[in-house]
């Protein structure tokens, strides 16, 4: 049969709904915040496009209404992470072999399906199961995956029309074969976006997938799979197994069909996961791919010449939005001391303002953290900090897990800028400032730049282009993502690809046609139309 040539459609960022009060969008979102909470759902693994469960099932809890068990999933053992393993295998060659266009086709009916009739779902689901508020969850489980899942199917095209030159009688082509094995999506709990992207882009590039979600996302996760299951994912593609990291990794890492891995989590794991890697790899068919990001000490510059209520709001958006479970939220600034005082006094007034509590509330700026663990460790920090003679306490730092995991918005004055809180990744509601002397600012620039291991995001604010323009250059590898006069979070699909350097990952760039093409080997063909007959070359005459 034979085929004409198809443009994809042009993606175009998911247009983000307001949920104002009587608005459609709100009054849906309502009814499926009411029915989850109504039920409690049964969350199996999907393997092979089967419905699998255990014999270990595990209650899930909104972090926020401890009392209210909303779910409960199955756990699974190494038999299933092998079984995942032999239905992606199984899988691979029709997947491989179905035309690029028809890949195309059914994620772009996922992220269709995501934009219409199951908007309200995930988006519900996000906001029980990882306490986002509703601006939150709107931006993550709706837009973000919508843009993610069009954005790679252009840059999918992209890629495979990317031909090189051909001389004459020659005919070069370049063709982008999906890895020779399988691809393991070990995701994160703060992102249903990325939990949605570490699967599906491998997967869109013809590869199959084991993909393992994080234990508090589980919940968001299945709704995932129900998209993907409608939007005519075919059986085996993506298998999702809800074992516990040391199993998977165990059986996923000594397999010999091993051939990648991404990642979004913690720069320990991450690591140890390299580590794996390196150790096994004479038993692996092909050098597998990693990709990972990791964590983040992300940072804000302020310059004296940055208007206060910008850098404030930078501060409070940048810091506490999702409970600063975000890898780019900002967690350490440096203030100039001549500002400082309207900057403290900025932050008191929009701290003590700051509501918190269940996410269905909508007039909830924030939520609860994800676990205990999790709230244990910001809370022993917040103690260290009121006793530590380096630090203080300025707002905030009541933790309370009663009835949910909530901590309030902290804001820590380090006297030291090398503090603990100024150098190690928190994950929660936690700033750090250190405030420099205005003609220190070369020196400050030093000092921020070497202070971390991460980086990943970071913002400079100032009124000065030369400012601007320095700064910029002195901290070019600072981070991944450059914010100016801006927050360092909220990083857009298509406009501002994602990823950060050092301890903070490959920076293979989420939201780009950089991160896709890891997931190809290409190989390159030649043909000649006019094969020479003769081994002897013209200088070879007398």
């Amino acid at each position: 049969m034979s085929e004409n040539t198809v443009f994809i459609p042009k993606a175009i960022n998911e247009p983000v709904k307001e949920y104002r009060p009587g608005s459609p969008e709100r009054e849906e979102l309502k009814s499926a915040l009411e029915e989850a909470y109504s039920r409690i759902i049964e969350i199996p693994m999907f393997i092979g496009g089967k419905e699998v469960k255990s014999d270990k099932s595990i209650p899930v809890y909104p972090p926020h209404k401890l009392d209210h068990q909303i779910g409960t999933y199955y756990q699974g053992n190494a038999g299933h992470v092998n079984i995942a393993i032999e239905a992606a295998m199984a899988a691979r060659e029709d997947w491989a072999n179905l035309c690029w266009k028809h890949r195309a086709s059914v994620f772009l009916k996922a992220a269709s399906l995501i934009a219409g009739p199951y908007r309200a779902k995930i988006n519900a689901a996000t906001m029980i199961g990882q306490s986002k508020t509703v601006q939150q969850a709107e931006i993550d489980s709706a837009c973000e995956i919508i843009d993610f899942l069009r954005y790679n199917v252009q840059y999918m095209e992209e890629i495979y029309n990317n031909q090189p030159d051909s001389s004459e009688h020659v005919w070069n082509r370049l063709e982008q074969r999906p890895l020779e094995g399988f691809v393991f999506a070990l995701t994160p709990f703060n992102f249903t976006a990325i939990a949605g992207n570490l699967p599906t882009a491998p997967a869109m590039m013809g590869n199959v997938v084991v993909w393992k979600a994080s234990k508090t996302q589980v919940y968001s996760a299945h709704v995932l799979m129900e998209v993907f299951r409608e939007a005519g994912v075919p059986d085996g593609v993506i298998n999702l197994v809800y074992a516990s990291g040391p199993v998977m990794g165990e059986v996923i890492f000594n397999h010999p069909d091993f051939a990648g891995i991404h990642f979004t989590g913690s720069t320990e794991v991450f690591q140890d996961i390299w580590k794996s890697i390196g150790t096994n790899i004479h038993k692996y068919k092909t050098y597998p791919r990693i990709v990972g990001e990791t964590g983040g000490k992300d940072f804000v510059m302020v310059h004296n010449t940055a208007p206060v209520k910008q850098v404030v709001t930078a501060l409070v958006r940048g810091a506490f939005e999702y409970q600063g479970q975000k890898c780019s939220a900002a967690s350490r600034a440096y203030i100039p001391e001549s500002i400082w005082p309207d900057v403290k006094k900025g932050l008191e007034t929009d701290i003590a303002s700051i509501r918190m509590g269940p996410t269905e509330d909508f007039k909830n700026f924030m939520g609860a953290v994800i676990d205990e663990p999790s709230f244990d460790k910001l809370e022993s920090f917040i103690d260290g900090a009121r006793k530590d003679k380096d630090a203080e306490v300025l707002f905030g730092g009541k933790c309370d897990k009663s009835k949910g995991y909530f901590i309030e918005p902290t804001v820590i004055l380090a006297s030291d800028p090398r503090y603990i809180t100024m150098e190690e990744e928190l994950f929660g509601p936690v700033l750090t400032i250190y405030v420099y002397e205005d003609d220190k600012w070369e020196e400050t620039l030093e000092l921020l730049d070497t202070t971390s291991s991460y980086a990943l995001t970071g913002a400079i604010l100032s009124a000065d282009r030369y400012i601007i323009q320095s700064a910029t250059k002195r901290l070019e590898n600072a981070a991944g993502n450059f914010y100016i006069n801006d927050k360092p979070t909220g990083a857009v699909v298509g406009q501002q690809p994602f990823g950060g350097a050092r301890a903070s990952g490959t920076n293979d760039k989420a939201g780009s046609y950089l991160n896709l093409l890891r997931w190809v080997s290409a190989r390159t063909i030649k043909e000649n139309f006019l094969p020479p007959e003769d081994y002897r070359y013209p200088y070879m005459e007398e």
